[in-house]
């Protein structure tokens, strides 16, 4: 083959090594503030994010000096890389420590200390490397590239960074014999697969093998490409490993959220700068030091992969991620995309008044609805008089007066009534009032075959969205106390994945999860019921130490537990209802006196949904100072 063609092959190949290099560098980071953002609570993933910012240093060193002309640059990059390596022992043994912790070996003190003698040591070559006695001087006209000279140091060195390594190998086995789980297990597989590429591919090996490589160029550098696609692929793999560390949400969104997280990120970066170096490259062939045409590539390469990536994601979701319960999850999926918020709904019902006045050529219009027992007023539109709670109560009783329940009008004031019903599929159902809607009247108007007809469907789609209202209430009341059962169910998922037959079984379960839940079930038979006499609660031993004091009756002991809880929410002072006073109001008013939800929230001007959040932190509170006693008891 032709000397020229050989040469220009050569090129290419390491064209594509520094891009590669460089699309490393650019994973490893954003990796690394993927640690950062989502789980660096984790033992596991804050060691795993000194390894990939090890890696960092390394790469982005050798991808710097790739591109540098001068022998001052690129002595300093082959030096500067130098501060990622001589870390990355010390940071294996720390990862492989944190792992062991969480399959359920935890450290008697002397992993934990021969971790931190490693960082010490690791400090101790990198003070040898700013004498320049742990490397020697720069061979900048080698061949196949520069490198460094080998010294004593640089020996002792690779005995050291072997023989670390080889510990923690020694340190992944273990924790991956005491994974009991098959998804643990298979997972387990993937970070020690993974975790060969940062501890092979960040060694230089040219400063041992540097007189073959430079006889054998094409073997050098197609090794080289070999094992930056290699790094790359299980850094990846072991990313995706650690990310299920320190969280509790579902396999799906973990994958998905770190899917979009590379696919936006380290793809899209790595993929815009090898068009750029390309384009760049084929315009110095041609004689262009610079061409417009690299700016434009970016900008082209960005827009396309952004906008492949959101038009793709949802198809990726349901076919990779969801597996077997995509029914389920397209189902919610559909619910949150289409649910109707109190914007919506005012929207709506703005639009409905506007077509009922333009029927009626009315000035004013409103509509009010039905909460159980009570009616409200939602919206009201045009010069209409204010309308309190007292004047929608005497439309309601006139409407019950009337016996009025075939969907027809009546006069009330200046205002034509039209009631709202429930749209019922049986015809012996009986009709349930959804609210009404108003409209000024004018003196001696009445409505015609096709005015009612129009007026009638108008109103049955107002009552279709205060059904859909209703129905949307109750989902979210459900949702509010199934919350903490499915935090407790997930969190108890996430620590039995490598640890299971001791997190699982263990005494010390995550409180804010469990105890909150058995808060609000004892608060809600706060005065007597199953689940106060049998709360788990009763197992406290708070509450067993009450026992004497309430004559051995054990409701009675935990009823005073809970209002003790509950009175060391209470601010000091007179009671008010301001917002200081707002979560031991709450708990005051719903449980102990045993109020209505709708009398509440009148009581301290709040929507019922506010309410029902503000609820939530109130119980949390709760269980946290019960809590606090059960561990000042022990």
């Amino acid at each position: 083959m032709d000397s020229g063609l050989l040469n220009d092959v050569l090129v290419w190949i390491v064209t594509l090594n520094q891009i590669l290099t460089a699309g490393i560098a650019i994973t490893a980071f954003s990796l690394f503030f993927y640690s950062l953002s989502f789980n660096l609570r984790n033992r596991v993933a804050r060691s795993f994010a000194i390894i990939l910012l090890c890696v960092v240093v390394v790469f982005t060193s050798e991808a710097l000096e790739s591109a540098s002309t001068s022998s001052e640059a690129v002595n300093f990059f082959l030096r500067f890389e130098w501060f990622g390596i001589v870390y990355l022992p010390a940071a294996y043994l720390h990862f492989s420590d944190a792992l062991l912790v969480t399959t359920g070996r935890p450290s008697r003190g002397r992993r934990r200390i021969a971790v931190r003698f490693l960082y010490v040591i690791s400090t101790t070559f990198l003070v040898l490397l700013s004498t320049n006695t742990l490397l020697g001087p720069i061979v900048k006209d080698a061949q196949p590239a520069p490198h460094l000279q080998r010294t004593f140091w640089m020996e002792v060195f690779t005995i050291y960074y072997i023989g670390i390594m080889v510990w923690a190998w020694i340190n992944f086995g273990r924790s991956f014999r005491h994974t009991l789980t098959r998804s643990g297990k298979r997972r387990m597989f993937y970070l020690l697969s993974g975790a060969t590429a940062p501890a092979i591919g960040s060694f230089p090996f040219l400063l041992y093998g540097s007189t073959l490589a430079a006889r054998h160029p094409f073997a050098f550098w197609g090794v080289a490409l070999a094992n930056n696609l290699l790094v790359g692929g299980l850094i990846i793999l072991m990313a995706y490993a650690v990310a299920f560390f320190g969280v509790s949400w579902p396999d799906r969104v973990v994958k998905s959220r770190l899917f979009k997280w590379i696919m936006r990120g380290p793809v899209t970066a790595s993929i815009t700068l090898g068009v750029m170096t390309i384009v760049r490259r084929i315009g110095e062939m041609f004689g262009i030091v610079y061409t417009s045409a690299v700016p434009a590539s970016m900008v082209a390469i960005v827009l396309l992969m952004e906008h492949t990536i959101t038009l793709v994601a949802p198809f990726w979701e349901r076919w990779i991620f969801f597996g077997n319960d995509r029914t389920d999850l397209v189902l919610l999926q559909s619910l949150e995309e289409r649910l109707i918020t109190k914007g919506d709904l005012r929207q709506f019902l703005e639009a409905i008044l506007a077509a009922v006045r333009d029927h009626l050529q009315s000035q004013s219009a409103f509509v009010a609805a039905m909460d159980e027992e009570k009616i409200s007023l939602l919206i009201s539109t045009g010069n209409s008089p204010f309308l309190n709670e007292e004047d929608l109560n005497e439309a309601l009783e006139l409407l019950k007066i009337t016996e009025n329940a075939n969907g027809d009008y009546f006069s009330w004031g200046d205002y034509w009534i039209f009631p709202l019903y429930k749209n019922s599929y049986t015809d012996d159902a009986q009709p349930v009032l959804m609210g009404l809607i108003g409209a000024t009247s004018h003196k001696d108007q009445t409505l015609y075959g096709e005015q009612r007809q129009s007026l009638e469907l108008l109103l049955q789609r107002a009552a279709l969205a205060l059904q859909d209202r209703i129905l949307q209430e109750s989902v979210f009341r459900s949702l509010e106390e199934l919350q903490p059962q499915i935090d407790l169910f997930q969190k108890l998922r996430a620590v039995g994945r490598y640890d299971s037959k001791t997190s699982l079984l263990a005494e010390k379960m995550p409180p804010e999860a469990d105890l909150a839940n058995f808060v609000k079930e004892a608060l809600t038979h706060y005065w007597g019921g199953p689940r106060l006499s049998q709360s788990p609660l009763m197992q406290l031993q708070i509450v067993q130490q009450a026992f004497n004091e309430h004559n051995d009756n054990p409701s009675n002991a935990l009823r005073s537990i809970l209002r003790k809880a509950v009175d060391s929410i209470r601010p000091e002072g007179e009671r008010r209802f301001t917002a200081e006073w707002i979560l031991y109001n709450i708990l005051e008013l719903k449980f102990i006196e045993g109020r209505k939800v709708r009398e509440v929230a009148a009581r301290l001007a709040m929507s019922e949904a506010d309410l029902y959040r503000k609820q939530r932190v109130a119980i949390e509170e709760v269980a946290r100072i019960i809590i606090d006693m059960e561990q000042q008891t022990h």
